[in-house]
């Protein structure tokens, strides 16, 4: 956005005070609508001394007719320390009632602790985009403010203490009710933990041309909406028949873990694979007949304990060449003979293939054998999954998960899939799709095998890996957020988003088969 800022100043000839004044009036307009809908008329401004602040400056000028506006400047003593854009908007409250106090240390921030509960909303334009690090001294202290006041908070472009690259809090931050943001989405408003502190997200237009926003970023970051996931699908045929919808093999299951490898295959199923066997260890064949129907299954050569012999390795490769895809690895297990067998399939299957669960597993410590595949693959470990790759830990995977989906499928060769909240999805050549369906009502068992099903199902359609994997986590999540409208949140189980596939990609299939 700095790069896009300084574009539209230089190349467009377009005046920084200009772009303020829009971004301003967008922050009055959110304030106005959030002020009347409680029939508040006290709004308290805080204000750093950048352009942050500069924003909400001409916000406290727009507002001032109607309602009674006071602003803060955090961090400065006067009006020397602003930049100088923002310098332009304190001159222009001159003869404005807009009441203005100066706190430049944190002992002066006990003036907020009694000021900010009185007033109805609370604007936070503090910190801007750039923002990195953890806020001390009087921001911090303005942040806590803020966050105790028990007002409604309007965060202007990012939550203050928020990082716009990676939506890392290392430190206090702001808590909004709502946050207008300028031109586009940043990451950390729509990466956790920041996107726990953005509330209502609004992308106000401030008069910025479409294409610098297409063409100056060295960004190639993007959220999946309707229209990009629509545009991945398959239609059928009026003629389609079974054999040419797309066959899948899902390879996985062991003694106690069978639901995983069946909700796998249902969900292949119900994402539109025209035909799904499942291979599981011979002994429970008889188990997995009983629980699906419409799947077709494989008993393979086991150990003792129930789970994939080395011996079943030959004859899974032999078979996987009359499959358009391949699921390897729910509810595996991670036995030494069974860990065995998920290397050598993943050198011998030359068919696209999906790893997940102890499929990932048993990658740990060999990952070299994933930059080998030289046909496709996506990948879609969860974040303790993605540590234990990458040997590291949960945190540091979380802390960003952009850099580090995009890491691994740049070293892998392989497209990854980073789920959680906001999922990742990430190709090697450095494209990033960022997932907004889903709820947590699908924070429970066997959503990862549901997904792996979805994405197995795209590829035998003949999507691309990439396209596959962004389709089948959006589809995913909208299956999530129907069955959550439908029968809540609470107890939403996998299943539940089997059952809810069809009807996510009903309306789609409607509008273009006749």
């Amino acid at each position: 956005m700095a790069e896009i800022d300084r574009a539209a100043i230089v190349q467009e000839g377009i005046a920084g005070l200009d772009l303020m004044e829009r971004a301003g009036e967008a922050v009055a307009r959110a304030a106005r609508d959030m002020l009347s809908s409680t029939g508040g008329h006290r709004v308290g401004i805080l204000c750093g001394k950048g352009n942050n602040g500069g924003d909400g400056l001409v916000a406290a000028r727009r507002l001032s007719g109607a309602f009674d506006s006071t602003v803060f400047i955090i961090g400065a003593g006067s009006a020397e320390d602003l930049s100088p854009d923002s310098r332009a908007n304190m001159d222009r409250l001159d003869g404005t009632a807009v009441e203005v106090s100066w706190l430049s240390d944190k002992d002066d921030a006990s003036l907020l602790d009694r000021a900010a509960p009185t007033f109805d909303l609370v604007v936070d334009a503090l910190f801007g985009t750039g923002f990195k690090g953890v806020a001390g001294g009087v921001h911090a202290a303005a942040i806590e403010a803020m966050n105790d006041s028990g007002r409604p908070v309007l965060a202007v472009d990012m939550p203050s203490g928020v990082s716009g690259d990676t939506g890392a809090v290392e430190g206090p931050a702001v808590f909004a009710e709502r946050t207008v943001t300028f031109a586009a989405p940043k990451v950390g408003l729509v990466q956790f933990p920041g996107a726990g502190h953005t509330g209502e997200l609004e992308v106000a237009d401030i008069g910025i041309p479409d294409g610098l926003l297409e063409t100056v970023p060295r960004s190639r970051i993007y959220l999946t909406g309707e229209e990009d996931a629509e545009a991945l699908l398959p239609v059928r045929a009026p003629d389609a028949y079974k054999t040419n919808c797309g066959r899948v093999l899902v390879i996985g299951g062991s003694e106690g873990m069978t639901g995983a490898p069946a909700m796998c295959a249902q969900a292949a199923l119900r994402s539109g694979a025209g035909m799904v066997t499942l291979a599981v260890p011979e002994s429970l064949n008889d188990i997995l007949e009983v629980k699906l129907t419409e799947v077709m299954t494989l008993g393979m050569p086991e150990t003792p304990s129930r789970t994939f012999a080395e011996d079943a390795a030959e004859e899974l490769i032999g078979r996987s060449g009359s499959f358009d895809s391949v699921a390897l690895g729910p509810g595996m297990s991670t036995t030494p003979e069974t860990v065995a067998v998920v290397r050598a399939l993943m050198e011998g299957i030359e068919v696209p293939l999906v790893l997940d669960a102890d499929g990932l597993n048993a990658m740990v410590g060999f990952t070299g054998i994933i930059g080998e595949r030289e046909r496709p693959m996506v990948m879609t470990p969860h974040p303790g999954e993605m540590a234990r790759l990458l040997e590291t830990d949960v945190g540091t995977v979380q802390a960003d998960r952009l850099g580090t989906a995009k890491r691994a499928a740049g070293e892998w060769g392989a497209v990854v899939v980073l789920k959680g909240a906001g999922t990742v999805i990430a190709e090697p050549g450095g494209d990033i799709f960022v997932n907004q369906t889903g709820n947590p009502g699908m924070a429970t068992a066997g959503m990862g095998d549901v997904l792996t099903g979805c994405v197995s199902a795209f590829l035998a359609q003949g999507l691309g890996p990439f396209g596959a994997a962004v389709a089948a986590v959006y589809y995913h999540g909208h299956a999530g957020d129907l069955a959550a409208q439908m029968g809540g949140m609470t107890g939403l189980t996998a299943r539940d988003v089997i059952r809810h596939l069809p009807l996510a990609l009903h309306r789609l299939y409607e509008e273009r088969w006749f």
